[in-house]
């Protein structure tokens, strides 16, 4: 399936999100870069037009990281995966931001909701393809409503890619029991970031260059910066793959959590000797991680 053309003339000041909403145009930037580059098998030809036509300072975020698009496609692998068992399953992607999942699917006929914040889904009206069995809602992912759109009997996969880290620990187990309770049968899908990435977000410091740092002189490093002008928002809520795995014990009607691999990318991101020193026991546990959570149920 191909979106329909857009006006690349027309252009678009990304400076109207901030926050949390603006790390939409971060992983965007990354899926748009790595899709360009030549050695890379990552296609989104839409992100990288929505690139174009979004005017922003993108430098701020640093250089560009695979780590967003990789992460794209096991998303990609683990909706087709539970399509095919469940054709007629319902998809809804939680502060989906400007990803462009639904048309790097290929898959018309598949019920979508996106749920973010009102600024974003403004975008997304304003910049992607009108789809007829696309659904979008304008509140936070904490705002229960949404759990009412998707008929539960039909099977729902639910997304939240980048999101967790960006909400408490009460809040994010709170909302995956209440997902579970919901849809039985269903699967969940989210990244997290280590607890000791997570408390160096949080961490404020003295203005000043650090020990071994690329940052100019005078630097604010509080936070955790991409770059001298451009500092992420707090992610206050950490978890380990060991923590993950726990999640079947610690919140009802969670069956099972699957530890997701990345697909193999360029370079360091090759399978090798790093990545499989980032899943020995100790170590995996300091690595960003993907969770693939399945919901107790009748499917």
């Amino acid at each position: 399936m191909s979106p329909a053309p857009m006006d690349d003339e027309d252009r678009i000041d990304g400076a109207a999100l901030g926050g949390v909403a603006a790390t939409c145009l971060w992983t965007l930037r990354n899926r748009a870069e790595e899709s360009r580059h030549p050695g890379s098998a990552f296609a989104d030809p839409l992100a990288e037009r929505l690139h174009r036509r979004i005017s922003h300072d993108y430098e701020r975020f640093g250089k560009p990281n695979q780590i967003h698009p990789l992460r794209a496609v096991a998303l990609d692998f683990a909706i087709r995966a539970y399509l095919d068992r469940y054709p007629a399953a319902t998809v809804v992607a939680l502060g989906e931001g400007l990803q462009t999942t639904y048309w790097r699917l290929g898959r018309p006929a598949v019920d979508w909701v996106s749920v973010d914040l009102p600024p974003v889904i403004g975008l997304r009206l304003r910049l992607l393809p009108p789809e007829p069995r696309m659904t979008a809602i304008a509140a936070s992912a904490l705002d229960r409503g949404w759990l009412d759109v998707p008929d539960p009997a039909r099977g729902v996969f639910i997304s939240a890619e980048g999101l967790f880290m960006y909400l408490d620990r009460d809040e994010v187990f709170a909302l995956i029991a209440d997902c579970a309770a919901r849809f039985p049968g269903g699967q969940l899908f989210f990244d997290s970031i280590p607890p000791w990435l997570s408390r160096r977000t949080l961490k404020g410091g003295a203005r000043g260059r650090p020990p071994f740092s690329t940052l100019p002189a005078g630097t604010d490093n509080s936070g955790l910066r991409l770059s001298a002008r451009y500092a992420v928002p707090p992610m206050p809520f950490g978890l380990t793959v060991s923590g993950a795995a726990r999640l079947p014990g610690r919140i009802p009607g969670v069956a099972a959590v699957e530890d997701v691999q990345p697909p193999p990318g360029r370079k360091a991101w090759r399978p090798g000797t790093l990545r499989k020193l980032a899943n020995l026991p100790g170590l995996r546990d300091l690595r960003p991680s993907i969770s693939l959570v399945s919901f107790a149920g009748p499917r």
